[in-house]
């Protein structure tokens, strides 16, 4: 039995265990978060490099991203363009080199498309038609121009100066330059694939997790007396952890952590997986195991096994382990059973049936209706249901306990089993009994065993629950 002192002790491991369990949960879910944002980055990089630049110029680096060169200069020259209109007039002839220049990159970007490498040609398709559209209504154009023929007219000074360069640069701004500024180019490392440096972000995590793995499955080796390997098996989960492939299932080791360490209640989830698959098992399971039973059953009869048994044939292969006869012997400790402790019990109840019997018979007889009024008649009918009563226990008590009466009982049994197997043995009284039992079976099997669906599985589980309950409040 714990002292006082070592039940303290252990409280205290148990507590302090418990903020292990949660700080190990914490940094588990700070990984899987961290792991959630790596897989997202690229299909969502847009979205954060408009939400939250300064990420994207940290975790690019990560990715082995870089802004891609020709979409890079272009973004260059129209701020050069910028620069140079600001300073030495739209019409002046640097400007006019530096719209050459961009006419140039329009068409090359257009030829090359920059954008497949990172998979984003779409930001290209909406670049040409924007431009199309912005400047399909000068000069009377279509929206069916082409887009070299938009660009070569939007980067021209008659254009800016007619329609007004800085509303022309703004609407660049605006709605062009977020586009091009998405694309990127992405190393390729020797192996073929594009770099990737979030291992050296992961690597640390899964020290941590690879450590608390060998330390958890150590001491539950030393505590349950298991190998090495079964302990590992036992924490099969945290395998995902240490997985640098299939980050993804990461979610299943750190949803049995925060459940462990109560950071997240998932009784209820438990709970209702735990009824259907039970329900569902149960119901199966049972429905199979029963249909399986009564097809052996009936197997046995078909094939005579169970008449060989029951009439005890030397060739039926039973495999007999005490050479004796189970059936005879239950029968003959149940009639010792019922002479020797139940009648004595139940003689008085005997005695009153025989007595009411024989009162009902005497009544109806005009002999004894005149001879009731003689002294002692009145309690003949009580008298002879106690002598019958005693009678008829005395006789059975000597046929059971007396040797020679035994004999006698044993020499009519065993005639009588003889001339039963015998019958039994008969071709048209075997298969006929046969017959009746296969098909009995079978009522049984249709009527009973594959209605456990509507036999009210879901209530017994209920009842299986309440009684689970009832235990774990005392």
């Amino acid at each position: 039995m714990l002292s006082v002192q070592q039940v303290k002790a252990k409280k205290k491991s148990s507590r302090r265990n418990l903020w292990l369990e949660k700080l190990l949960a914490i940094i588990a879910v700070a990984n899987l978060v961290l792991v959630g944002f790596d897989f997202s980055y690229i299909p969502w990089r847009d979205f954060y490099f408009t939400e939250a630049p300064t990420i994207v110029r940290y975790y690019d680096e990560v990715k082995g991203i870089q802004p891609h060169r020709e979409t890079q200069r272009y973004l260059d020259k129209v701020e050069q363009l910028e620069t140079q209109i600001e300073q030495a007039g739209l019409q002046s002839s640097e400007v006019e080199s530096v719209l050459q220049q961009l006419r140039q990159l329009s068409n090359e970007m257009i030829e090359d498309n920059p954008f497949d490498v990172a998979g984003k040609t779409g930001s290209l398709a909406k670049i040409k038609r924007l431009m199309r559209l912005h400047v399909a209504s000068f000069n009377n154009r279509t929206i069916e121009a082409s887009a070299h023929e938009a660009f070569t007219l939007f980067w021209s000074q008659l254009y800016l100066s007619q329609v007004g360069w800085e509303k022309e640069i703004n609407f660049f701004n605006t709605q062009l330059r977020p586009l091009i500024a998405t694309n990127y180019y992405r190393d390729i490392g020797e192996t073929g694939q594009f770099i990737d440096k979030f291992w050296l972000i992961d690597l640390p995590f899964i020290a941590i997790f690879g450590m608390d793995f060998l330390i958890r499955a150590f001491f539950i080796s030393l505590r349950n007396r298991l190998s090495l390997l079964e302990a590992i098996l036992r924490r099969w989960y945290d395998v995902f952890l240490l997985l640098p492939v299939f980050q993804w299932l990461r979610v299943i080791p750190v949803t049995i952590r925060l459940y462990q360490s109560q950071l997240l209640n998932l009784e209820p989830v438990r709970s209702q997986i735990n009824h259907d698959f039970v329900a569902n098992f149960a119901e199966e399971i049972t429905e199979v195991v029963g249909i399986r039973v009564i097809d052996q059953l009936q197997e046995a009869i078909t094939n005579g096994s169970i008449s060989r048994r029951l009439l005890r044939s030397k060739s039926s292969g039973y495999i007999d382990i005490n050479n004796t006869n189970e059936i005879s012997a239950i029968a003959s400790r149940i009639v010792k059973l019922s002479v020797h402790q139940v009648m004595p019990k139940i003689q008085p109840d005997v005695e009153a049936l025989i007595h009411y019997n024989l009162q009902t018979i005497l009544n109806q007889s005009p002999v004894y209706k005149q001879l009731q009024n003689l002294p002692g008649v009145s309690n003949l009918p009580k008298q002879l249901a106690s002598e019958i009563a005693k009678s008829a226990y005395s006789a059975i008590v000597s046929v059971v306990d007396d040797p020679q009466s035994a004999k006698i009982w044993q020499q009519l049994t065993n005639n009588f089993s003889k001339n039963l197997e015998g019958e039994l043995q008969k071709e048209h009284n075997r298969k006929e009994i046969q017959t009746l039992l296969v098909d009995l079976l079978e009522e049984i099997k249709i009527n009973y065993v594959q209605n456990i669906a509507g036999g009210g599985m879901e209530e017994i589980l209920e009842e299986s629950e309440q009684i689970r309950r009832i235990k774990r409040n005392k």
